[in-house]
Order: C-alpha cells, then sequence, then structure tokens
C-alpha cells in the first residue's frame, strides 16, 4: 500500500534512569530531509538517530524532536569554588576595617554569595541513554508509518477514480478517431461534387486526401501510450515501497501524452475529452506529490 508524505508520530519511552520522548511530523519534500532538534549531550547518537529513522523513511522533510529527563540526577554535582569565596571574605574583611563596623560574615552567609557553590553536570553515559532511546525512536517511527499509510489510503482511492476516469476518455477517443475520418471523407467527397457538378471523383485523389488528413490527426501512438502509463502507474499504486518519483516521471509521460492529443484534435467532441484528460493528469501530478 502506497504512503502518503504526510504524518505524525510519537513516543515515550522511561526507565530507571532516563525518559525519553520522540515526536516527529513531516510534509512533502522531493528528497529526504530530516531535521533534529535534541539536547546537546545526545549530539554523539546523531549518527544512530539518523540511522535508524532511515529505516522507516525515504522521502519527505521530516522534523524531529527529542527531549530528555534524567530520573536520577546522579550526573549533577556540587562544585565549591574555593577561591571566589575568600575573596568575599577578604572584602568583607576590608569592608569592616574601612567602615569600622563588625565584620559578622557567617559561612551559612557565604555560602549563599554567587558562585560560591555551583551545579555541574557531568557527562551523560550516551550507552545507558542509547537504549531508551532507540525504543521511542522505533515506537515512534511505527506509530509515524501507520499515519502515512492510513493517509495513503486515502491517496489510493482517489487516484484510482482519476485513473478510471482517464481510461474511460482514452477509450471514448479511440472510438471516436475512426469517426472523424470517415466524416472527412464524406465532407470531401461532398465539396468535391459541388465543385465540379458532377457525380464521378477520382477515388484515388480521395483516398490520398483521406490518407493524408488521416496521419495528421491520429493519435493512436499517444493514446497506446497512455494506456501503457495508466496500467503502470495502476501496477505501482499496488507496490510496497517508496514509488513517489516514479510515478511524478509517469505523470509528465502522461501530460505531454494528452497535450499531443489535444493539439492534433481537430473535432469538438474528442477536443473535450482531451481537455478533460489533460485536466484529469494535472490532479493526478498533484496527489502524486504526496506520495512517498
Amino acid at each position: 500500500m502506497i504512503k502518503s508524505m504526510t504524518g505524525y508520530g510519537r513516543a515515550e519511552v522511561s526507565d530507571e534512569n532516563y525518559r525519553v520522548t520522540v515526536e516527529m511530523k513531516s510534509v512533502n519534500n522531493r528528497y529526504l530531509d530530516i531535521g533534529i532538534k535534541m539536547p546537546r549531550q545526545l549530539s554523539q547518537l546523531e549518527a544512530r538517530i539518523r540511522k535508524t529513522l532511515k529505516q522507516y523513511i525515504q522521502r519527505g522533510k521530516v522534523d524531529v524532536f527529542i527531549t530528555l529527563e534524567d530520573l536520577t540526577q546522579a550526573n549533577v554535582s556540587i562544585k565549591y569554588n574555593g577561591r571566589i569565596a575568600a575573596e568575599y571574605l577578604r572584602y568583607l574583611q576590608q569592608m569592616s576595617e574601612e567602615l569600622g563596623i563588625e565584620n559578622d560574615i557567617r559561612v551559612s552567609h557565604l555560602s549563599r554569595f554567587p558562585d560560591v557553590f555551583e551545579l555541574e553536570e557531568e557527562a551523560a553515559n550516551v550507552e545507558l541513554i542509547w537504549q531508551p532511546l532507540q525504543k521511542a525512536l522505533t515506537e515512534a517511527s511505527e506509530n509515524f508509518v501507520h499515519a502515512r499509510v492510513r493517509e495513503g489510503e486515502f491517496l489510493y482511492k482517489d487516484l484510482t477514480a482519476k485513473l478510471d476516469e482517464m481510461t474511460a476518455d482514452v477509450e471514448f477517443i479511440t472510438e471516436r478517431s475512426p469517426v472523424i475520418v470517415a466524416d472527412y471523407r464524406r465532407r470531401l467527397e461532398d465539396k468535391v461534387r459541388e465543385l465540379l457538378e458532377e457525380s464521378t471523383l477520382d477515388d484515388g485523389r480521395i483516398v490520398q486526401e483521406v490518407t493524408i488528413y488521416a496521419d495528421k490527426v491520429s493519435v493512436d501512438e499517444e493514446l497506446v501510450r497512455l494506456r501503457s502509463h495508466i496500467d503502470a502507474t495502476r501496477k505501482a499504486l499496488e507496490g510496497n515501497e517508496g514509488i513517489g518519483r516514479k510515478l511524478d516521471f509517469i505523470a509528465q509521460e502522461m501530460n505531454r501524452e494528452s497535450n499531443t492529443i489535444l493539439s492534433k484534435s481537430g473535432d469538438l467532441d474528442i477536443s473535450d475529452r482531451a481537455i478533460n484528460l489533460k485536466t484529469t493528469v494535472e490532479k493526478v501530478r498533484e496527489q502524486i506529490q504526496n506520495i512517498e
């Protein structure tokens, strides 16, 4: 089943050390473009993260948001800055002497001064983090793919309906084409009779003119190629791999054939169907832009 390029997935995984949340969303893009926003301590894992995501995604602009919560706080320690504390104390003593006031400073007072104590974050153990992160990435990616598949089901129904409409137009033009050649011959014979005012006609000359006209307006090759492109699109829609680029190419070819049919048409009914065919092809191309 085909997949849409728009999707959303989320997962949250916790163990005794960390809680990891992964959120993903995507929009259409010709190629695969993954943007990741995550805490700085996870930078070492970026290559692994991208490798995991590429197992599930082939095309689209995908934004991934990763949050990390340390449940142990074991990677945070208190740092005592003795040099700064000594500087504070020296200046307080200097103030006491210069102003002639009692120096009543206590350790408890001094500890409240800025930068005497600091919380220092130690380097995180990325291997411990990777275990819940990998699981969260996998679950979020699976949810993301499921959302794309659901959207793909709507695309599939819409595209197959449009292909049916195109097939009906192709069949109409196929049946109508010989009729317009016969009509042309009849009009040509009537005109020659009117000009010559006689019933005897040069059948060889008539056949020659009709043959030239038939070659000029013939769209047999274009119709054969269009049928082939429609069949190829139907088969591709039944596949499981990323087919967006392939279908985009086929749609361009269908558009070219429909333009040629329209340009060759000298019949109002065929022109109407050719216009409808071209319009439907454009709608198909638009929808294909949404397929992975």
